[in-house]
C-alpha cells in the first residue's frame, strides 16, 4: 500500500542569483520599450515596494528574501529525507524548452532512466545573470535518476481510468530538464549534499500556446497574432487529474512524494499592476483557502481569474492539491513570503499523512 508526502514550493530562478541580481526581472520590465514610462518612477509605487527597492535596487532585501525562502526549502528537504521516498513526482511547467512548435501537450509524463541538466549554461545573448550563489559554472552537470517503472505504471493506470496522457522517453531541451524541474531539485539540495531519490517529472502546460507563439518571450507583442492560442488546461482538469493520479499511485507499493512547484502570482503576468508587482489579494485568498482545507475552491478557478491574477503557474499547485484532496491530507504552511520587487509571492507547504 502506497504512502504519500505532499510538498508545495517554488522554482523561482532568482533564488540562485547573487544579491545584486535578485531584482533583475523588475529591472528588465522597467526597461521595456512598451512599458508605461510613468511607472518607472518609484514615487508611484506602493510604499512596501519602495521600501524593498530601497536605495540599492533591492540588493539588501533580495538577500533577506532568498535566505527566508531557502530556509523553507531546507525544512522541506528535511521532511523529504525523513519520508525516504521511492519516487518523487514533480508537477512543473515548460517554457519553450522541451515543447515548441511541433507539439504542445496539456500534460506529459517523462519516462526516463536518467536526466542530465546544465542549468547554468545560459545563452550568451540572454540578459539574465550568469553567476549563482554556489559559484557553479556553465558546464556544471547535474544528474538525477528517473523512475521508469513508476512512469509506466501511472501512465497505464490513468489510461485505464480514461485519462490517457502523452509521455516521453527522452528530454529534447539541450540543457536537460526544464527550469521548473531542475530549479526545484537545486533548491531541495541547496546545501549540495546530493539528491539520490528517483524523480518522475510531470509536465503541466500552464501557459497554453502563449509561450510558443512568443517563442519564450523573444518575439515582440506587435508581431504576435491577435487570434488566441489554445488555452492551458483548466484548474478543474488539473485538479481532477491530481485526484486520478493519487488514486492510481494508491495501489502501488511505493512511498510517493508529490511536489507542486511554482510561485503564485507573477508580477510580469499581472497587467492590472502595470506588470511590476504581484496580485497580493488573490494570493492571500488562495493561502486562506489552502489553510482552511477549501481545496474545491481551487478546482473552480476560472481561466479568466487565473490570468487576471497572474497565477498561471498555480496550475502546478492545483494538480498537487487535487491529489491532496483525494488523499485527505491537510496543508501545513511552512512559510508564505510576499514581495513587490522579486516578481512573485512564494508559498512553502507540507501535506503529511
Amino acid at each position: 500500500m502506497a504512502q504519500f508526502l505532499g510538498i508545495g514550493m517554488t522554482h523561482y530562478p532568482g533564488l540562485h542569483m547573487l544579491d545584486e541580481d535578485m531584482s533583475i526581472f523588475l529591472r528588465l520590465t522597467l526597461q521595456g520599450a512598451n512599458f508605461d514610462s510613468g511607472m518607472r518612477d518609484p514615487a508611484r509605487w506602493p510604499e512596501p515596494m519602495r521600501a524593498e527597492w530601497g536605495d540599492d535596487q533591492g540588493r539588501k532585501a533580495g538577500r533577506a528574501h532568498r535566505e527566508r525562502c531557502l530556509a523553507a526549502t531546507r525544512r522541506l528537504r528535511a521532511e523529504l529525507d525523513r519520508f525516504k521516498p521511492d519516487v518523487v513526482v514533480i508537477f512543473g511547467d515548460d517554457q519553450y524548452e522541451n515543447f515548441v512548435e511541433d507539439l504542445v501537450p496539456p500534460f506529459c509524463i517523462y519516462i526516463v532512466d536518467e536526466m542530465e541538466s546544465r542549468p547554468f549554461e545560459i545563452p550568451l545573448e540572454s540578459k539574465l545573470p550568469r553567476n549563482n550563489i554556489w559559484d557553479e559554472g556553465r558546464q556544471t552537470v547535474f544528474r538525477h535518476k528517473g523512475h521508469v517503472q513508476a512512469g509506466r505504471y501511472v501512465a497505464n493506470r490513468l489510461a485505464e481510468e480514461g485519462w490517457p496522457l502523452p509521455y516521453a522517453y527522452r528530454l529534447r531541451y539541450p540543457r536537460g530538464l526544464a527550469h521548473a524541474f531542475i530549479n526545484t531539485l537545486l533548491f531541495l539540495d541547496v546545501d549540495r549534499k546530493g539528491f539520490a531519490y528517483p524523480v518522475l517529472p510531470f509536465h503541466v502546460n500552464c501557459y497554453g500556446g502563449e509561450l510558443v507563439r512568443s517563442r519564450g518571450g523573444t518575439v515582440a507583442p506587435s508581431e504576435i497574432s491577435t487570434e488566441p492560442d489554445p488555452q492551458a488546461p483548466t484548474a478543474r482538469t488539473c485538479f481532477d487529474l491530481g485526484r486520478k493520479l493519487a488514486r492510481a499511485f494508491a495501489g502501488s507499493p511505493w512511498r510517493v512524494a508529490l511536489i507542486g512547484s511554482s510561485s503564485w502570482s507573477h508580477a510580469f503576468l499581472t497587467g492590472k499592476n502595470s506588470w511590476i508587482y504581484p496580485d497580493h489579494a488573490s494570493d492571500r485568498a488562495r493561502l486562506e483557502e489552502l489553510k482552511a482545507g477549501r481545496y474545491e475552491r481551487w478546482r473552480e478557478l476560472s481561466p479568466a481569474e487565473i490570468v487576471d491574477a497572474g497565477q498561471q503557474e498555480l496550475l502546478n499547485w492545483v494538480t498537487l492539491v487535487g491529489a491532496m484532496a483525494e488523499l485527505g491530507l491537510r496543508a501545513e504552511i511552512v512559510d508564505y513570503v510576499e514581495t513587490h520587487v522579486f516578481n512573485s509571492n512564494k508559498c512553502f507547504a507540507l501535506f503529511a499523512q
